[in-house]
């Protein structure tokens, strides 16, 4: 049996929980890129992402709490929410015999324009 026993410097980096904290915390900035943090202090993006599950106990992702935003309506050009709609003006063009036409603009009373036709069948 043959055993090679290999001394010298540890090949692998130990860092503190301070320093893995403080990594980490560099890659949360806004805007920051693991990958940028990873190269900027020699570790794999894959050591930064494992030291982020260990700060956080193994854990998921952390909870994002609920946050409430203030929401501002704005009235549309021209018009206040205390003002109706206003209904698309229409036309209405009744043709008699003997060729008289009567033409109604704009919005109609319902029980007007019935009384009006009544009105004209009985003429």
């Amino acid at each position: 049996m043959k055993v090679e026993v290999l001394s010298g410097p540890e090949r692998h980096r130990r860092w503190s929980v301070e320093e893995k904290a403080r990594i980490v915390g560099e890659t949360m900035a806004a805007g920051t890129r693991v990958s940028e943090v990873a190269r900027r202090h020699g570790v794999s993006r894959s050591l930064i992402y494992a030291w982020r599950r260990e700060l956080r106990g193994g854990r998921g992702p952390e909870p994002t709490q609920p946050e409430l935003v203030p929401v501002v309506v704005a009235a549309t050009e021209g018009s206040t929410s205390l003002e109706p709609r206003r209904q698309p003006a229409g036309v209405i063009e009744i043709l008699l015999s003997g060729g008289t036409r009567i033409t109604v603009r704009g919005q109609v009373d319902g029980k007007a324009l019935q009384a009006v036709m009544a009105a004209l069948r009985s003429a």
